[in-house]
């Protein structure tokens, strides 16, 4: 029995690996290094069993845990959850830069001394830029710390104009709060991308300079108010635009001064008003360059060709029989030709050629228009700042509209000549017309936009004869060396000038004032307009805000001078 167990063990006993043979030729092909021609060992019991019973300890480690969070402390993370937020908060994009042509910053941004979460808008300390840059309004909040306004807006000027270049695009972060408005997390959705920084065209010194000698005559002279423009008469570009009085930008930016903003709104001067831009102002005599253009094309007088003034001229009136209307010349000028018309600014020669006299046949009312519109006068140039403004060019149908049907009289047509009656013209407006004199026929679009090539090449051609050019911008310059503009002679550039008075106010007893012409007079390279606004009757004259102007740019840009 012994013996017959003991075979029947041997018999079924495993093969241990060692006892196996391995046939000898085979073993130098393979790489005993790597285990090859070895047979594997099976896993055994014992290891299969402790990895089991380590799974499931640590499957009933995560089964109690799960049980704890959603079990026993589920609700008090549900109610958690309930009282904490997701708010998506604005990350503001930093507002481009404003710079003049030459990188002085205009309009820049600071840190907040507030502690908010967006910058400050700084303004230049310069006077006169007011109305040119404008000013902004700030992202605001509710009671509830949200944000109702979650931009900045441009309210005026080139903050105004190009507020979508300059704003950017904000960025968006994603805040969890707890109920008592702790921060839980914060994650970046997207990132901020910030605003265009833009050049302007305006030289801030030049401006500066202007504003203050228009702000000088306008406190001594008794004006209301002013304003100026200087324009390159080669593309368009506006190296100064400004007005007088003007506001603080930063005061209305922040809107916390509320007892200066008060006085600005109730202030009868309009601090408000671009009047560059939307200002509407009779023209009076700075339109006879233009009258005079007219007529010398129309062929109704030559160059050479002489009328008398002795002070007035009369025509029968047709609604008093017998009687004369009489139309008055600010003085008797004599025996007066076209350029010396211009340069001494005879009404009654410009009376005859505008409506005709006796034998001196007129360019008449349809032509008076056409030829305004020709330079651009009463209509919109395009000027890249906000609420432009067009003039009003007298007609038989506007007279008739605004009137009550009355009809168009002689009369009517002698004072829209010389740029009275119902005309109206903006600063601006005359600046360009003005520029097209200066460069002999190309009607060019203003502009603030250093470089603008867009606009530098919309340029229309005003059809006239160069020769009739001439003889224009000779009368411009002879009101300078021998006319009412000798303000303006001055030694150190040659300046071509046209100057205007027009009555305003109860029975005419005040004046707006304004002189346009350009300079070098040689090769003119600016053209300018300065209007000054509701004087006392005599007042000086707008040419001297002029001078004083002309005087600093000698000391202190007189490159702007220079002959090419």
């Amino acid at each position: 029995m012994i013996f017959r167990f003991k075979r029947k063990k041997l018999f079924n006993r495993e093969v241990d690996p060692d006892e196996i043979f391995l046939d000898a030729k085979n073993i130098p092909q393979f790489d005993t290094q790597q285990f090859e021609g070895r047979l594997e060992r099976p896993i055994t019991k014992t290891t299969v069993i402790v990895l089991g019973l380590a799974f499931l300890c640590i499957g009933c480690v995560f089964l109690y845990r799960v049980g704890v969070l959603q079990i026993k402390q589920g609700q008090a993370y549900f109610d958690r959850s309930e009282k904490n937020s997701l708010k998506k908060i604005p990350i503001f994009a930093n507002r481009g830069i404003i710079y003049d042509r030459n990188g002085v910053e205009l309009a820049w941004n600071d840190e907040s001394s507030d502690g908010s979460s967006f910058s400050r808008r700084s303004y230049t300390t310069a006077q006169g830029l007011a109305h040119v840059v404008g000013y902004v309004s700030y992202p605001s909040k509710d009671k509830q710390g949200n944000y109702w306004q979650t931009a900045f807006i441009g309210k005026d000027g080139i903050e105004k104009q190009y507020d979508e270049r300059l704003s950017g695009v904000n960025g968006t972060q994603i805040v969890e709060t707890d109920v008592q408005g702790h921060i839980e997390s914060q994650n970046l959705l997207d990132p901020p991308q910030n605003g265009d920084n833009l050049h302007l065209s305006i030289d801030s010194k030049l401006q500066s300079s202007l504003y203050d000698s228009i702000a000088a005559l306008a406190n001594k002279a008794g004006y209301t108010g002013g304003s100026g423009v200087i324009m390159d008469v080669h593309t368009g570009e506006i190296v100064a635009l400004t007005n007088y009085p003007e506001y603080e930008p930063e005061i209305l930016s922040l809107g916390n001064d509320t007892a200066t903003i008060k006085r600005y709104l109730n202030d009868s001067r309009h601090v408000f008003l671009d009047r560059a831009v939307s200002g509407l102002y009779a023209p009076g005599s700075i339109v006879k360059p233009f009258m005079a253009l007219a007529a010398l094309t129309e062929g109704v007088i030559t160059a050479d060709k002489q009328i008398l003034s002795t002070g007035s001229i009369s025509i029968p009136n047709p609604y008093a029989p017998g009687q004369n209307s009489v139309f008055k010349d600010w003085r008797a000028n004599g025996w007066v030709d076209v350029r010396h018309a211009i340069a001494v600014s005879s009404d009654v020669y410009f009376y005859e050629v505008g409506g005709g006299f006796q034998d001196q046949k007129g360019i008449g009312i349809a032509n008076i228009e056409k030829y305004a519109r020709m330079f651009g006068i009463g209509e919109k140039n395009g000027v890249d700042l906000p609420a432009e403004a067009s003039g009003v060019i007298p007609s038989p149908e506007w007279k008739a509209a605004n009137f009550n049907g009355e009809q168009w009289r002689i009369g009517d047509t002698y004072h829209t000549v010389i740029g009275q009656y119902g005309f109206q013209v903006t600063p601006l407006e005359m600046a360009r017309a003005v520029s097209a004199i200066a460069n002999k026929g190309k009607l060019l679009s203003p502009h603030l936009l250093l470089g603008d090539t867009q606009k530098e090449s919309q340029v229309t051609t005003v059809d006239i004869p160069q020769s009739i050019y001439k003889v224009v911008q000779e009368g411009m310059r002879d009101t300078v060396t021998v006319g009412i503009g000798g303000v303006l002679n001055v030694p150190y550039v040659q300046v071509a000038l046209k100057t205007g008075t027009a009555q305003v106010g109860y029975k005419n007893q005040r004046v707006n004032s304004s002189a346009e012409g350009f300079f070098p007079y040689q090769n003119p390279k600016y053209a300018f307009v300065v209007m000054m606004e509701n004087g006392p009757a005599g007042a000086t004259g707008a040419s001297t805000a002029m001078r004083s102007f002309l005087d600093w740019t000698q000391v202190n840009a007189p490159d702007y001078l220079k002959v090419d």
